[in-house]
């Protein structure tokens, strides 16, 4: 499992802490600063990202580690940058969500929209377990299938405490069918006669990344880019209380096999209330909207860093096991999602 001394960061504190981790910490480093090149040369030279920065850390660092046998001093380095510095990403994405938004998209639109989350999430996960993936890994593919993709599957994972192999299968497969929804979706407004603020409801309901929704919006015009937009943004908004839910089911699950109470520290990490203390902020405008960008670049970089940690503690043998499946519950699960979520916008449209 991806695991740290519980101390987190406050191991930097001693300089000793430093010297073991940097190795490690320097690796990861130099695999996200070559993922960041990949992407800009592959944006330059063919004019599109279907491969972004954090699926090219993974891939990076799986292969690498796959190719180099590493010494045992990198490792506290790795195992730091897989956990704290994805958990410090978690709180950071915060600081980019706004609970002044909800005004704009209506009380029905945000139950339907908060129904559609969870019966995608329960959908999800029961497709991926009758396809045979483990509990964990069919609850990170119905997490990123029903949120917001990859942010939702990083940000589940320390929680109910993933193996960084069910990580990298459910990202890679998550992004890869990320690129053909924004490509596909295009066709059913035609298909199913869809103006344009329905169908920037579909895309938002639908698409993975904020960008994806933002480009797969794109040809109904001005109107469904927005509508998009403001669907997408209630949708990241579900992941705090999903999280916490998720933490109390892990937790009472732990607690019940060893026989004692639930430690509430392990229902609510401390990244999940560091997130939502970053909401309150952004929503008190105490984080003005000119900090957002900063901000989200900065917890963009950590998350790469954490996806070459992820990378580099991975068996690429166990990832090549679970291809098959994890790719058919995760095309299945997104045409589920679809179906629901054509009928919720043809429902409204009433």
């Amino acid at each position: 499992m991806i695991r740290v001394n519980r101390s987190g960061f406050g191991r930097l504190l001693s300089m000793r802490a430093l010297g073991e981790l940097a190795p490690g910490l320097l690796l990861t480093g130099a695999i996200a600063l070559a993922a960041y090149a990949a992407e800009w040369m592959k944006v330059h030279l063919t004019n599109d990202a279907v491969l972004e920065n954090l699926v090219l850390a993974i891939l990076i660092g799986m292969i690498f580690r796959s190719t180099v046998k590493l010494p045992e001093y990198f490792e506290p380095g790795i195992r730091f940058a897989a956990k704290a510095l994805l958990e410090a990403a978690i709180v950071l994405l915060g600081a980019s969500i706004s609970l002044q938004a909800l005004e704009a998209v209506g009380l029905l639109t945000i139950l339907g929209i908060t129904c559609i989350v969870g019966l995608s999430i329960v959908f999800s996960y029961s497709i991926g377990r009758g396809l045979g993936l483990h509990h964990k890994l069919a609850l990170l593919v119905a997490c990123g299938n029903s949120i917001c993709g990859n942010s939702a599957i990083v940000a589940a994972a320390p929680v109910i405490r993933a193996e960084a192999s069910d990580v990298a299968a459910s990202i890679a497969f998550t992004a890869i069918l990320g690129i053909a929804i924004v490509l596909g979706l295009p066709l059913l407004m035609g298909a199913f006669s869809l103006d344009a603020a329905r169908y920037g409801t579909l895309a938002g309901l639908t698409v993975y990344a904020v960008p994806q929704v933002l480009a797969a919006a794109q040809p109904g015009g001005l109107i469904a880019v927005q509508t998009g937009a403001l669907v997408k943004l209630v949708r990241v908004m579900l992941l705090g209380p999903v999280l916490i839910l998720l933490g109390v089911l892990t937790a009472r699950g732990n607690t019940e096999q060893a026989g004692t109470r639930i430690a509430w520290r392990a229902v609510v990490p401390w990244f999940i209330i560091g997130f939502g203390l970053m909401v309150a902020l952004r929503s008190a405008e105490v984080i003005p909207l000119s900090m957002v960008e900063p901000i989200n670049r900065v917890s963009g970089f950590l998350t790469v860093l954490s996806m070459a940690g992820l990378g580099l503690a991975v068996d690429i043998r166990k990832l090549a096991n679970a291809c098959s499946k994890v790719m058919a519950a995760a095309l299945l699960s997104v045409l589920a999602l679809t179906a629901m979520s054509l009928v919720f916008v043809k429902l409204i449209s009433l």
